[in-house]
């Protein structure tokens, strides 16, 4: 098992690397700032999530074949450049459809107002927050790159005399999962807590989307562009 001043040293940098922006904040504070508290914890649990199957993956030998295979890293990166393209996308076609009231038309549904119409808001809501889910965990299980990161630096972390590597290993991304949880949750709370503050926020709603948007195809094209491993081998 790791020493007390490895896991400590461990989560010191993992706290750090976590509070590094990218598309997992990205996709938590757009949700937040949309949706408020509720949505972007669950946006939270979803990228979460999506780092477990990493941590499974990378622990049990899979994410060495990311490491190792040009033609399973391309397929995942393909994948995944292809989905945060999609999201991107979608933002930006939704902002172009809204029109000139699509400021003012959005802010109710997003803010979790009532239906205008009187129907029950319940049903939806639920739907609402696991399609968050389930776009958070997509975003994160579909990077290669996050696979490629537990593998190069989780085992830095575990000692050389380790009984278990393996179980040291799924220690270690156990501890940088939390550590990924609570900094999700602050980014979730925070951007929630300026999108009730800041009026200017919820008027802005579609600029903010087509920022997102432009972001997560950059992100996305960022990704098809990654090379493989140098020591990769088809």
């Amino acid at each position: 098992m790791p020493e007390t001043q490895q896991v400590l040293m461990f989560m010191l940098a993992g706290v750090l690397l976590n509070l590094t922006p990218g598309p997992d904040v990205l996709y938590i504070v757009n949700q937040s700032l949309r949706g408020g508290v509720p949505r972007g914890l669950v946006a939270a649990w979803g990228i979460t999530a999506g780092c477990f199957v990493h941590v499974a993956a990378a622990a049990w030998g899979l994410g060495a074949v990311l490491a190792t295979s040009a033609d399973t890293f391309n397929m995942v990166k393909w994948i995944g450049a292809a989905y945060l393209l999609w999201m991107g996308g979608r933002l930006l076609w939704r902002t172009s459809q809204a029109g000139a009231d699509g400021d003012q038309a959005q802010v109710p549904a997003l803010m979790g107002h009532s239906d205008p119409h009187g129907r029950g808001p319940a049903s939806k809501e639920v739907t609402g927050l696991w399609a968050v889910f389930f776009g958070a965990f997509a975003t994160n299980a579909l990077n290669p790159k996050v696979a490629l990161f537990f593998l190069a630096f989780v085992p830095q972390f575990i000692p050389a005399h380790a009984s278990d590597p393996t179980w040291s290993f799924v220690l270690l991304g156990c501890l940088f999962n939390l550590n990924s949880w609570l900094v999700c949750m602050g980014w979730a709370v925070a951007a929630s807590w300026l999108a009730r503050r800041g009026q200017w926020l919820q008027r802005g709603m579609r600029h903010l989307d087509r920022l997102t948007g432009l972001l997560f195809v950059g992100f996305g094209l960022k990704l098809a562009l990654t090379d493989a491993p140098s020591h990769s081998t088809s």
